[in-house]
C-alpha cells in the first residue's frame, strides 16, 4: 500500500524516477470479503479472507516478472500470491471507515494473502496511519515524517 515501500523492494529506491515511473501504474481499489490485522510484534499487517470486512489497497501494473520476484522474496513464506477480485475506486474516501469511496471497475488481480497461523494477527485493524507515521522510513529506506531525535547516555 505504501508507495515508498513498493518503490524500495522492486526499484531499489524509494522515490520516483523518469524511468520507474513510467512503468508502474497505482490506482486505489478495495478488496471486499477480507481483513487486514497486524501481525503480533511486528510492523507489518496480514491479510485473511473474512466476510463483511474490506481492505483499502493500491491495484498495482506494470510489474515485471523481476518486479515479482522481489515482492515475494520480501513478503517471504508466511504470504501466498493468490488471485483475488477488487473493486477500483474512482474517489478514494477515508482509508479506516472507507466512508466516502466510490467504486468502479471490478478487476481481477493477485495479492499476497497470509497462509501462516491465524493466531499470529491481532484481532484488530492495522493501523496504516500509524505506519506512515512511525515506521515508514525503516521499511523505505527514506526520512521519518517530522524530526526524531534520539538521545542515550553512556554511563562508564
Amino acid at each position: 500500500m505504501a508507495q515508498e515501500v513498493l518503490y524500495n523492494v522492486i526499484f531499489g529506491t524509494s522515490s520516483t524516477s523518469r524511468y520507474n515511473i513510467q512503468t508502474v501504474t497505482q490506482t486505489p481499489a478495495i478488496l471486499h470479503d477480507h481483513k487486514r490485522s497486524r501481525v503480533k510484534h511486528c510492523d507489518y499487517p496480514g491479510v485473511i479472507p473474512e466476510k463483511g470486512h474490506s481492505v483499502r489497497g493500491t491495484y498495482v501494473t506494470g510489474l515485471t516478472d523481476g518486479d515479482i520476484y522481489r515482492l515475494d522474496m520480501f513478503e517471504g513464506s508466511q504470504y501466498s500470491l493468490r488471485t483475488v477480485c477488487v473493486k477500483l475506486l474512482t474517489s478514494g474516501g477515508d482509508e479506516v471507515t472507507g466512508s466516502g469511496n466510490v467504486e468502479g471497475e471490478e478487476v481481477e488481480t493477485q495479492t499476497y494473502i497470509w497462509t501462516a497461523k491465524v493466531e499470529q494477527l491481532e484481532d484488530k485493524e492495522w493501523d496504516y496511519a500509524a505506519f506512515r507515521k512511525e515506521k515508514l522510513a525503516m521499511w523505505s529506506g527514506g526520512e521519518p515524517e517530522g524530526k526524531c531525535f534520539l538521545f542515550t547516555s553512556q554511563n562508564n
